[in-house]
């Protein structure tokens, strides 16, 4: 019989609807439940394209015995952290207070008022990785909370203890004075870039955006080779290895070696938006060929496989299908040669790699770039490329998450910003547009605010602070795409808005108007994607540039002062804090005045540049444009730092010297 589960609209939810187990959804009723039989809740964090989520409902959740245990001693609550990441967030940290590394499937037993008193990720049914078997996990704790409740109690007040020592560390302390910290910073990432495979550490080795965009920024204004060069590396090794898709596009969520040669499968839209924003970005520092292509075929796997037929961009595709890991994508000899006969597959297994021992389980390969082609052989593998991308179309496709996430919608709106800027390929703005003013028409709440979640028709959850900070700066980059003035009037409503939700001295995560939780997270540090509070300054900073309105610089500031100590302490979770230091310490405003047809080689000089600290508007739309004017009947551009303006300059060779000095 299908549980509550099955009311849900999350796909996630909705996975563990045919398990034994006795799920509620978070709220008031297993709370109050939990209250009235005086049990202690089970809380299951997880999200739908998540492996190992997976793993465990197949061992425990649909274990009969196991559920039973569960039923009978805890309420047990299923929680999508893509809708709620304040409860991931909030309990994530018990986790790691726990001193370990935090994860999914996230599992925490809390009071009946959600105070918690243990957590793990994954458990096993029964004891083996070192790990203890769940079954004994539930049986220990429902013993403690019968007979040890003070111990438990104890352990709930260091809990609670902790989350405001966790956020007090984080605040105040001396930042440094004199020095330049994101340049510091990005010399730091460059020299810790893997030699040989580019990333940062060991396996498994994911991708971090932010920390290659702020080498990138550095890199703009000090023109210091081994900052280009360690982006150049990860980004070509990144491509060249498994962990892109090299039939279909895009990116995997991370790899499981050292060399981005196995990934884990899952696919998410966030990785994907960022990847193109940074691609498209050194394409612009470099005019690279290679990068432009990879951020093309991305696009074109978001078009294809990840958009709402109304413009938003679905959260994300399974790992698995089949019930098997990685089936989808991976291949045989057998297989190659099946699609493309002699001799073009021996041409292409030694061009992907593929081999009879493989380098995957049951002696399949992930096809990765294993030998350098020259123009004639890379123009042969794109039309084999194409052939088994369609045979591979035949195959039980993995399942696809359809939330649409207004903070994961907003990344990509941005890649396709920076992707239409850098090539002019319409159709890339015209994308961004309708995912925009889907977020706008469907995800918009009475106030103005913004919802978190949307699926079948329905909107649900309030938006958190990265919802509204990351669709601010996706709209201000609409804008400055198209200058259609309506998305940067959104966008100041938004950044208002934000302010009277989401700031009390500094930028809380939840709005003031939330639910009352056991902890209010701030959530300042970066993660898979740029921290909310990071990405709230670039929207104030960049605002501020266009409007002149000092108090949104003042609350920029003040973030710095708060945070300015641990971001020079650990640039790597204030990888894009720093970017936006960067950012604040020498903004360019472009002006442009004149016709906007004419004007369209003074604005192509700029988007195809790379200039990471301006910001561009034309003259009638901004406050900062007042007293701009053509230079006769020619289109002009103004230069402005410091509210301080150049003479105007009307040919494109000459804004581009400004944009590229």
């Amino acid at each position: 019989m299908p549980n509550r589960l099955s009311q849900e609209t999350s796909p996630y939810l909705r996975q563990h609807a045919e398990n034994p187990v006795d799920w509620h959804p978070w709220g008031e009723e297993a709370f109050r439940r939990a209250r009235e039989e005086d049990k202690p809740v089970h809380v299951s964090v997880g999200y739908a394209a998540c492996h190992w989520c997976h793993v465990m409902a197949h061992e425990s959740f649909e274990n009969p015995a196991i559920a039973r245990l569960m039923n009978e001693r805890f309420i047990n609550i299923k929680v999508d952290r893509q809708e709620r990441p304040d409860l991931d967030d909030i309990y994530q940290k018990v986790v790691q207070m726990m001193g370990q590394g935090g994860g999914w499937p996230l599992t925490v037993f809390v009071t009946p008022q959600g105070e918690p008193f243990f957590g793990g990720t994954y458990f096993p049914p029964e004891e083996r990785y070192g790990r203890p078997g769940f079954a004994q996990v539930l049986l220990g704790l429902s013993e403690a909370w019968n007979e040890r409740r003070p111990e438990l109690r104890t352990q709930v007040e260091q809990f609670l203890k902790g989350y405001r020592v966790l956020d007090e560390r984080l605040v105040g302390g001396a930042a440094p004075t004199g020095g330049d910290v994101p340049a510091e910073a990005a010399r730091a990432f460059a020299t810790n870039t893997d030699p040989v495979h580019g990333g940062f550490g060991d396996a498994p080795k994911f991708p971090n955006p932010s920390c290659h965009d702020l080498v990138l920024r550095v890199y703009h204004r000090t023109r210091e080779p081994p900052l280009l060069a360690s982006v150049e590396r990860t980004l070509d090794r990144m491509t060249a290895g498994g962990i892109y898709d090299h039939l279909g596009g895009g990116f995997a969520r991370y790899s499981v070696d050292a060399r981005w040669a196995v990934p884990h499968f899952e696919k998410m839209l966030y990785d994907n938006g960022q990847l193109v924003k940074l691609y498209a970005d050194a394409y612009r520092v470099t005019g690279k060929r290679s990068w432009r292509r990879v951020f093309e075929q991305t696009i074109t796997y978001v078009l294809r496989d990840l958009a709402h037929p109304d413009g938003g961009f679905y959260a994300s595709e399974d790992a698995d299908s089949e019930g098997e890991e990685g089936t989808f994508y991976v291949w045989t000899p057998a297989q190659i040669e099946a699609v493309l006969g002699e001799p073009d597959a021996a041409f292409a297994c030694r061009a992907y790699g593929v081999t009879a021992q493989g380098n995957f389980e049951h002696g399949a390969t992930v096809l990765y770039r294993a030998v350098e082609l020259n123009a004639l052989e890379e123009a042969r593998l794109e039309g084999l490329r194409e052939k088994l991308f369609a045979a591979r179309a035949r195959r039980v496709r993995p399942g696809r998450d359809e939330n649409i996430l207004t903070s994961w919608n907003a990344l990509m709106i941005q890649g396709l910003c920076a992707a239409y800027q850098a090539t002019g390929q319409v159709l890339y703005l015209q994308s961004a547009r309708r995912a925009a003013d889907f977020l706008m028409q469907r995800m918009t709440m009475p106030d103005g605010g913004l919802y978190r979640a949307w699926k079948d028709g329905e909107a649900k959850v309030p938006g958190f602070l990265d919802d509204h900070a990351f669709l601010a700066n996706a709209l201000i980059d609409l804008y400055e795409s198209g200058f259609d003035r309506r998305y940067l009037e959104q966008a100041e409503r938004l950044v208002d808005l934000l302010l009277d939700k989401f700031w009390d001295d500094g930028f809380y995560f939840t709005p003031k108007e939330g639910e009352r939780l056991v902890h209010r997270p701030r959530s300042p540090q970066d993660h898979a994607w740029p921290s909310g509070t990071s990405t709230s300054v670039f929207a104030l900073l960049r605002l501020h540039e266009l409007t002149g309105r000092d108090s949104y610089r003042d609350r920029a500031e003040h973030v710095f002062q708060m945070y300015g100590a641990a971001a020079a302490k650990n640039p790597f979770g204030f990888s894009h804090l720093l970017a936006a230091l960067d950012f604040s310490q020498r903004p360019v405003s472009i002006v442009l005045a004149g016709g906007r047809g004419e004007a369209a080689p003074l604005v192509q000089a700029v988007h195809r540049s790379y200039h990471p600290a301006r910001v561009l508007a034309f003259a009638e739309d901004v406050p900062i444009g007042q007293g701009r004017h053509p230079v006769g009947a020619q289109p002009a551009a103004y230069v402005c730092r410091n509210r301080s303006c150049d003479a105007p300059v009307t040919s494109a060779q000459a804004l581009l010297a400004y944009c590229t000095a």
